[in-house]
């Protein structure tokens, strides 16, 4: 394996290169050290609202504790200075988040799953997809519309229906690993669904050996809150959010009847006045009416009744020779 693939491997199994030195041992303290601060660390509430006006459904990073993590968090809290009064929920996604990446399929599963739950039962509910490193692989393989080349569709969950899109606000995603760094872990590349792309935005920090595909550094990979991306992201999706609140606040124009017949392909129903009855009677104007009487077309000759004949010129009277 060429250095570049070694460093990328070491280096995900940590959040710092110092971890990688310590070896197996180091590893298990640092996931039990981990562990205990669990219960002293305030996780954010999922769903404190039956059907909040926004949800954001995050996943976290490898070998963050469960929950959204630091970078989730810190984006939550972002979106919700963003949005105002409106309310925002959470849900962490529930997945290992280890180092055995085949695990992150629980975490696409567990994604759908509750985003289809959210549409069905809360459907004014905007949602906000985000997630972070590992978690950001899983949140764009759930938007995928295909199942990735060379995996079976028997070992991943089926695509989500197109119309799911429809309740989804935004798509932020964080340091997500490159098509280099899948590579290395034998994973096909992450490509955000076509359903989706509109209202995504991913972001890097540059030279992130993860999600840069030249990047170098892991230590950076912590850096997004330092870095203002995770403001950025926050940013966009509230935005994606307050044109959707929009639209469901502004009524459906509803176009104004049209009349049989009165629409520019069809041909009118209303005949010419002149046209409409064969005239029978050329009276005179009726005496009650102001004004002269309107001019009338000559009525065409109808088959029954004889074409009136028309007066012979007047012959002038002879004029006597003058004398």
């Amino acid at each position: 394996m060429p250095p570049l693939a070694r460093g990328a491997l070491n280096a995900v199994l940590c959040h710092s290169e110092s971890v990688g030195k310590l070896g197996s041992a180091g590893l298990v303290a640092v996931m039990a050290g981990a562990a205990s601060v669990m219960g002293n660390v305030t996780m954010p509430s999922a769903n404190a609202a039956p059907c909040p006006d926004a949800e954001v459904i995050f996943a976290r990073g490898t070998m963050e504790a469960p929950g959204v993590g630091d970078t989730g968090e810190a984006f939550v809290n972002s979106l919700r200075a963003n949005v105002g009064a409106k309310s925002v929920g959470v849900y962490p996604v529930d997945y290992p988040a280890t180092t055995d990446f085949p695990t992150a399929v629980q975490g696409i599963a567990d994604a759908r799953a509750h985003i289809l739950a959210t549409a069905a039962n809360c459907p004014d509910t905007k949602m906000v997809l985000g997630g972070f490193s590992q978690g950001a692989a899983v949140i764009g393989f759930v938007t995928a519309s295909v199942v990735p080349d060379g995996i079976s569709p028997a070992d991943v969950p089926a695509p989500m229906p197109p119309d799911v899109a429809d309740h989804v606000a935004a798509v932020a995603l964080f340091g997500k690993p490159s098509p280099r760094f899948m590579k290395v872990l034998n994973n096909p590349s992450v490509v955000v669904g076509p359903n989706y792309t509109a209202k995504a935005i991913d972001l890097c920090v540059d030279n992130d050996l993860v999600c840069d595909p030249q990047g170098r550094s892991f230590g950076i990979h912590t850096q997004y809150a330092e870095a203002g991306l995770v403001n950025q992201g926050a940013a966009f999706a509230a935005s994606k959010l307050q044109d959707d609140w929009e639209q469901q606040a502004t009524p459906p124009v509803v176009p104004p009847a049209t009349l049989a017949g009165a629409g520019p392909s069809q041909p009118s129903r209303v005949q010419p006045a002149q046209a409409a009855q064969p005239a029978q009677h050329m009276g005179p104007a009726p005496q009650n009416l102001p004004g002269p009487a309107p001019a009338q077309s000559p009525a065409a000759p109808s088959p029954t009744t004889p074409a009136p004949v028309a007066p012979a010129p007047a012959v002038p009277a002879p004029v006597a020779p003058l004398a």
